[in-house]
């Protein structure tokens, strides 16, 4: 091909289906691309040699695509687009597409088809490729031609905007042949304000509890709403508590701050023991993760009144801070003397032991206002959620599904979104092995990530649920099996091998320094911490 080829097309002048789907995806706001492509999408790659303008982040392993859709949208708002090949490559991102719903994360997830005139063949990569997406979708849609191409992609970017997993199939014939048109740009989220009725319910049940509890999450947990819910808790007595995993929480010195209802079954009940009004604003229903002999699903006492402020879901990011905003009018609560928030502590260099609590208070010492938080550390780093309390403004973002290894690639899109931000990692040992080829594109991509691995050499969260279970102490083939010791995982070696320097630390003062080495690195670091 000549050089006059890959020149950039005149917007509206399509000549494949695979144009308009990025025309229609560009006119919509949706410019990055997280991509593992195979031969069945390389009209669509073909494409984006002609729209310089879309950002194109190879990834090499599809869970790295679909998490890193969902860090950046948890980070700007809007979708990212993900390009993945056929079912097998779907199928392989579906683990972080649960958690990405979970989060009510906007993401157009444009999936390859063989050519429709080809399925009939059976040939070997051929699956129910609708039936795949279906689980861990809110849309799907196909582009079954060219000419649908456009309207499809706009359709598919209005339900990514509402907050839904939309997975567009492009069978290949669509995407090389043409001509095309690009279909009108979608550009909002849809319309959403509070329901009068629900508001005046919530307000009557805060006003009448003795011992009422407000729970935020998806979209309560940013500056403005949590000053909101903490004049409404003040005024009715009310205490404010966090789901246990949450999708984006604004937090530090001179923000409100706030709990998390503990995760382990036995501290959540305790936590809401003697709660008779629990309202919700883009929080889920408290359930217990798993099901446990002898212990409740139902995590709020029998006889609470429970209340949904956004019980239409899903619903856009903002409906959330707009349904505090009327339920504190309906309360006749100002909002606008708010507290100051938690305080900027001082932390000296921690010493000794290295451990999570020494990890934390490196954090707060160290990390920069406007850091992002990627939390992947499933048990070995609950305690720094509170040792970071007093750390400067940042934005903590979680696994919300519960599929772990969630941690770097979540990072990465976050990394994209935002380059002007240092973007943090936790992320546990045997989780971090289940997507380690983040660390690839970060460095590939110059990416300001640090990831620190909480190293303990053991799947830790199994061995406590040995005991919520009942099964007491593990035996030699539950011990076999939740050990990473066999051999041990080398991960300085394995982050060099990606492009990715990075050192291991021992002891408390060990990790401060490099903590400090690595937020001075232009690019990505790894940071091995042996707790």
């Amino acid at each position: 091909m000549s050089e006059s080829e890959f020149a950039p097309r005149s917007k509206g002048v399509c000549e494949t289906g695979a144009e308009a789907v990025v025309e229609t995806l560009l006119a919509s706001g949706v410019n990055c691309c997280f991509a593992n492509p195979g031969t069945s999408e390389l009209g669509f790659v073909a494409a984006l040699d002609r729209y310089p303008e879309m950002r194109s982040v190879l990834v090499l392993q599809e869970n790295v695509a679909t998490g890193a859709a969902d860090g950046y949208a948890r980070m700007t708002g809007g979708p990212a687009a993900t390009l993945l090949h056929l079912g097998p490559g779907l199928a392989n991102g579906l683990s972080c597409l649960h958690n990405a719903r979970r989060a009510r994360s906007p993401v157009v997830n444009l999936v390859g088809d063989h050519a429709t005139y080809h399925l009939e063949h059976d040939a070997p990569l051929t699956t129910d490729l609708a039936g795949v997406a279906a689980p861990f979708s809110d849309w799907v849609g196909k582009a079954t031609n060219a000419t649908v191409a456009g309207a499809q992609t706009s359709e598919a970017v209005a339900q990514a905007r509402a907050g839904c997993i939309a997975t567009l199939l492009l069978p290949a014939d669509a995407c090389w042949s043409g001509p095309a048109v690009p279909s009108a740009p979608v550009e909002a989220g849809p319309d959403w304000s509070p329901d009068p009725d629900a508001v005046v319910a919530a307000a009557t049940a805060l006003r009448r509890a003795k011992r009422p509890i407000l729970m935020l999450g998806h979209g309560a947990l940013r500056p403005e709403a949590l000053a909101t819910a903490a004049a409404i808790a003040k005024d009715c007595g009310a205490e404010i508590l966090a789901g246990t995993h949450n999708p984006r929480i604004s937090r530090g010195a001179g923000r409100e701050s706030i709990e998390r209802l503990p995760y382990p079954i036995d501290q959540a009940l305790a936590r809401l023991a003697g709660c008779d009004a629990l309202v919700l604003c883009g929080a889920r229903r408290p359930v217990a993760f798993f099901a446990y002999p002898g212990k409740p699903s139902d995590l709020a006492p029998a006889d609470c009144f429970l209340h949904d402020l956004c019980r239409d879901a899903p619903f856009p990011l903002d409906a959330p801070n707009a349904a505090l905003g009327a339920l504190a009018s309906e309360l006749g609560v100002s909002t606008s003397q708010g507290s100051a928030g938690a305080p900027r502590l001082e932390i000296g260099c921690p010493t000794g032991t290295l451990t999570p609590g020494t990890i934390g208070r490196s954090l707060a010492r160290h990390a920069p206002e406007g850091t992002v938080v990627a939390d992947d550390a499933v048990t070995s780093g609950r305690s720094m959620f509170s040792d970071t309390i007093g750390a400067a403004p940042h934005e903590w973002l979680q696994t919300t599904g519960g599929a772990i290894g969630h941690g770097m690639p979540m990072a990465t899109g976050a990394a994209v979104a935002a380059p002007d931000r240092t973007v943090i990692c936790l992320q546990a040992d045997g989780a971090g092995m289940y997507a380690p080829q983040a660390l690839w594109t970060q460095a590939r991509e110059g990416l300001k990530v640090i990831t620190i691995v909480l190293s303990n050499r053991r799947y830790a969260i199994l061995r406590g649920e040995f005991a919520n279970l009942g099964l007491g102490q593990p035996g030699p083939a539950a011990e076999h099996l939740t050990r990473l010791d066999q051999p041990e995982i080398d991960w300085t070696s394995l982050s060099r091998g990606m492009g990715v320097p990075g050192t291991a630390v021992e002891d408390a003062e060990a990790f401060d320094a490099a903590l400090k080495t690595a937020l001075a690195s232009d690019g990505p670091y790894l940071i091995e911490a042996r707790i």
